[in-house]
């Protein structure tokens, strides 16, 4: 399993993913499962992958080659003229990728399954975020949806949706993402450390900040370690609960 997440803030777009990937309980290792590309001064990408690791593997090689040789492979989506352009081609590509698995006569359990975040800016345009499903087709993050989870979702996001405020600085962000996902590491071995955090900045077309934190990493234990804290504080001082007596029970 997996889990990735990517905020739409104010200042623009933030992406966080974990790299643990498993076969079972025995075959546990490490995969990145964040990609960007780059046009310094034009436009920014990064995707985000959970599900199948060889379709998700597939697709990236597949933009990658696209994009190393734009006039011989097309399309590129280092040429396309918008961020919705881009999602459409990488949903294309998915769809191809799984086809063409599919076709081969491979076997799957999750039928070569997989979804992916996209994001980025072009310049001329604001920057966009899209969750691409496995058929290729995707929707938008807005103002109403600013943020998009795939892979084991359900542990962090009541901790984002309670918490997350467009406005918010990409350092509280961080910590915000943080949170949800030490959530979401205790609840599933399918998730763990190290994590990629990567920030796109708005208007400035390349990575602003990227950084893995690694296992053992003494900012994220420190979080982890507050978090816990402080929920216990915070159920300490809810409101006392109170059985009902016998005689009420009678009445």
């Amino acid at each position: 399993m997996t889990y990735c997440v990517a905020m739409r803030l104010d200042r623009g777009l933030i992406f966080m993913s974990d790299t643990r990937t498993n076969a079972g309980v025995d075959d546990i290792s490490r995969v990145r499962k964040m990609r960007h590309w780059e046009n310094p001064g034009e436009r920014v990408i990064t995707l985000l992958s959970a599900g199948n690791l060889a379709t998700t593997q597939a697709v990236v090689s597949l933009l990658d080659e696209r994009t190393k040789a734009p006039s011989e492979r097309e399309p590129s989506i280092l040429a396309a003229p918008s961020m919705f352009q881009v999602a459409t081609i990488v949903g294309e590509t998915l769809r191809e990728v799984i086809a063409t698995m599919r076709n081969a006569g491979q076997q799957s359990k999750s039928g070569f399954s997989a979804s992916l975040i996209l994001g980025g800016q072009i310049k001329g345009s604001e920057p966009r975020l899209f969750l691409i499903y496995k058929e290729g087709n995707f929707i938008e993050a807005g103002d109403d949806s600013p943020f998009f989870q795939t892979g084991e979702t359900k542990y962090g996001r009541p901790i984002i949706v309670r918490t997350f405020n467009p406005a918010m600085p990409f350092e509280d962000a961080t910590r915000l993402l943080m949170v949800s996902f030490d959530s979401t590491i205790r609840s599933n071995l399918g998730v763990d450390l190290p994590i990629d955090l990567a920030v796109h900045e708005k208007d400035q077309y390349r990575i602003s900040q990227h950084q893995r934190i690694e296992e053992n990493d003494p900012y994220f234990r420190r979080i982890s370690e507050q978090w816990s804290l402080s929920l216990r504080e915070a159920v300490n001082r809810l409101p006392p609960f109170e059985f009902d007596s016998d005689k009420e029970k009678a009445d």
